[in-house]
């Protein structure tokens, strides 16, 4: 990994860092998305401003594994200012925006890697080329970096001091690693933080999913039966914007505690191989796999719409998908395939990747604000504390939690009260 010129400010332009990404000439293109965005992002701004001047990271190198986005390029513009040198890899080869990508290359100097649309290989090379660099701190958008860095072991898993992870899938990943003994750093659960929930997952996958649903489709919400599959923090948000625009909506789910605020939020709750047959539109949203399988596509009717707003395409069991197929499959819009099942239409939005990304933008800005601002002072907490923690998964401080939160009602302009000295002590005493 090119090195940063001596005396360079960390944010001044670079003329040639590593890269691979589509095309340079991008460049002017993704530098004015990226201030659109920043506009939108007040929280993260305040913490930049303070990390210019605080420079809490300065000499460490961060490598991220996250999806390329204006959003992303405006965190690793903190981290930056922070004192940070940054590499950056798409997490999903369909959510790259490639004039950001250009920008960061060409106006910030960060090392990127990542093209819309590459391939899986170039997916493996990329993650590789980021641990190459010998990172000491990551973070990670399905673990993909620190499980590479686990299993090639070495130098790369020597140097880490920490990490950070900001999906259910990945955590899960981790926990795994951890369960075995063999969990090598410290890892902050962003993805469990109560702002995260609440915001990224409840608000951001709700609005975005059924934005790439309707970008992808051109369906109407409005009169048709919309099944979720998975009803955590992210399937509680497709449901209630589906709703609102007019479907009905049925939840299916394996957890009875989950099953029962959906019933009691006045959704129909049914197994997956009942819903399958009364279903219009499909979201899956568990972090699991073949969540939809042959026995559902079996009883789907005729034009079905199949959609995943999980991390992962494995939710939708895509091989099946194709056996069942008999009738072929033909591309019928941008980002539609249709499949012919015995005559019957099951129509596969973007390759079963997660449709938010790859059919559409994304979380909007205001929601990755808050995002990315835990994942900025996570990273801070980690070099703060890098001699005090040990191997494991880590919730993310309730302190940061709480900062986060104050400064986005901030930003929205809404004032809080402040318990009593009576209320405070009251919260504290037994009796």
């Amino acid at each position: 990994m090119e090195g940063r010129p001596p005396g360079a400010r960390p944010g001044a332009r670079r003329d040639r860092p590593d890269r691979a990404i589509a095309d340079l000439a991008l460049a002017p293109a993704g530098e004015a998305r990226i201030a659109w965005a920043d506009a939108q992002m007040p929280v993260l701004r305040r913490i930049r401003e303070r990390f210019e001047r605080e420079r809490p990271l300065d000499g460490f190198r961060v490598a991220a594994c996250l999806h390329v986005t204006a959003e992303t390029a405006n965190l690793v513009r903190a981290l930056q200012v922070a004192g940070a040198e940054v590499a950056l890899c798409s997490a999903n080869p369909l959510s790259t925006q490639d004039d950001v990508a250009a920008a960061l290359v060409l106006e910030h100097g960060v090392e990127v890697r990542a093209i819309r649309g590459e391939g899986l290989d170039a997916y493996v090379e990329h993650v590789h080329a980021l641990l190459a660099g010998m990172p000491q701190i990551t973070i990670d958008d399905g673990a993909d970096l620190l499980v590479t860095a686990h299993a090639a072991g070495g130098d790369a898993l020597r140097k880490l001091i920490g990490g950070t992870e900001e999906t259910t899938t990945g955590l899960v990943r981790l926990r795994r690693l951890q369960d075995a003994g063999e969990l090598a750093c410290p890892v902050l659960a962003v993805n469990e933080a109560r702002t995260e929930r609440a915001l990224n997952d409840r608000h951001g996958t709700g609005q975005s999913a059924l934005d790439g649903i309707v970008r992808a489709s051109n369906v109407l919400l409005a009169g048709h039966t919309l099944v979720v599959l998975g009803y955590g923090w992210a399937g509680q948000g497709v449901a209630e914007r589906a709703r609102g625009a007019g479907a009905a909506v049925i939840v299916c789910e394996i957890d009875p505690l989950r099953a029962l605020e959906a019933r009691m939020a006045g959704y129909e709750v049914m197994p997956a191989l009942e819903a399958a047959e009364r279903g219009d539109i499909f979201v899956t949203v568990t972090g699991s796999r073949r969540v939809l399988r042959g026995e559902h596509f079996e009883r789907m009717k005729d034009g079905a719409v199949l959609a995943n707003a999980g991390h992962f395409d494995v939710e939708i069991d895509l091989d099946e998908l194709r056996a069942h197929a008999n009738g072929g499959v033909r591309e019928v819009r941008p980002l539609v395939e249709q499949y012919d099942v015995s005559g019957r239409r099951l129509n596969l939005l973007a390759h079963g990747r997660v449709v938010n990304l790859a059919a559409a933008e994304g979380h909007p800005a205001a929601v990755m604000d808050v995002s990315f601002a835990l994942q900025a002072l996570c990273l801070e907490e980690l070099v703060r504390h890098r001699d005090d923690l040990a191997p494991g998964v880590y919730p993310v401080p309730a302190a940061i939690d709480e900062e986060v939160g104050r400064l986005k009602l901030a930003a929205l302009g809404v004032r809080i009260d402040e318990p009593t000295a009576e209320q405070a002590d009251y919260r504290e005493s037994w009796l």
